[in-house]
């Protein structure tokens, strides 16, 4: 670990308590994207995909040896800290950090560069009420604050379903929540931003939901090459006309417009209208 990661090591200690009630800090361990799957096999490949730089898990030992971990990820910047929450947003919402969930044992919050895990091994009260403290404690401490990323803000904001947001920049998770294709087709890496945004336009169906795909680009070049290749994979069918919508065996629709840095791509619209539309207030929200 070099100087800067020994001082951000120091500055994560001081954001976790070493006692809460009966509860008592027994061990730190860090970990990097290198050492991580010495903790989290396979799972470490989420936060790898969201380019985290720290970790430091804390285990606390309370009454009756029950043990709650707690991770705190720095991720280096507020974005991939929002992207990493969003990555399994199910739970009950609650008001700790910038957004948190609860589940099963399990609270999960961001605020500013950090994602924070907190995960009591037997769930009952008293060690929800204590890992709910933990968090409380931990997002108090953590002076940063930001705002979301500006991506998200192209979303239109009309039947979209807010808690089921999601904030990447690999097509494996692309794929983890709507599946694409096995290959990048669209040609994601760490220099692009992505939103998944889900709408439920249909009320009379439910279940049923448009899928909205926003995608910036490093640069205007790279963002044409992506929507050639969707078209040329995805959408075989448009290349011989300017339409870039088509009608789905399920009888609902796909389209794709680019602009400039930007790609849009509706999956599931009930119409060609509804589809188009999305794709327009996402390429030109101020209009």
């Amino acid at each position: 670990m070099g100087s800067s990661g020994k001082a951000q090591a120091e500055v994560m200690k001081q954001l976790i308590p070493e006692t809460v009630d009966d509860w008592r800090a027994v061990e730190d361990n860090f970990y990097d994207p290198q050492t991580i799957f010495d903790y989290i096999d396979g799972a470490g490949e989420v936060y790898r995909a969201y380019n985290f730089r720290l970790l430091l898990s804390r285990r606390f030992l309370g009454p009756a040896e029950q043990v709650i971990f707690v991770d705190l990820f720095y991720m280096g910047s507020a974005a991939d800290a929002f992207g990493v929450f969003t990555h399994d947003r199910e739970g009950e919402k609650l008001p700790i950090g910038q957004g948190a969930v609860y589940k099963g044992g399990l609270l999960s919050f961001w605020k500013g560069s950090y994602f924070v895990s907190i995960y009591a091994e037997v769930e009952n009260q008293k060690t929800k009420e204590v890992v709910l403290q933990l968090g409380k404690v931990i997002a108090a401490r953590i002076q940063e604050e930001s705002s979301l990323p500006a991506i998200i803000n192209r979303l239109p904001s009309t039947s979209l379903l807010k808690d089921e947001v999601r904030y990447f920049h690999n097509h494996l998770i692309l794929n983890y929540h709507y599946f694409v294709a096995e290959e990048n087709i669209l040609e994601l890496d760490n220099q692009t931003e992505a939103v998944l945004g889900f709408y439920q336009l249909n009320k009379e169906k439910t279940k049923e939901r448009t899928v909205l795909l926003g995608i910036q680009y490093p640069e205007e070049e790279k963002a044409k090459r992506a929507w050639q290749k969707f078209i040329h994979y995805y959408l075989p069918e448009v290349r011989a006309r300017k339409d870039t919508f088509v009608q789905t065996e399920n009888g609902l629709w796909t389209g794709i417009w680019q602009k400039q840095d930007l790609i849009a791509v509706v999956f599931d619209a009930p119409s060609r209208e509804a589809a188009a539309s999305l794709l327009a207030n996402f390429l030109h929200p101020n209009q």
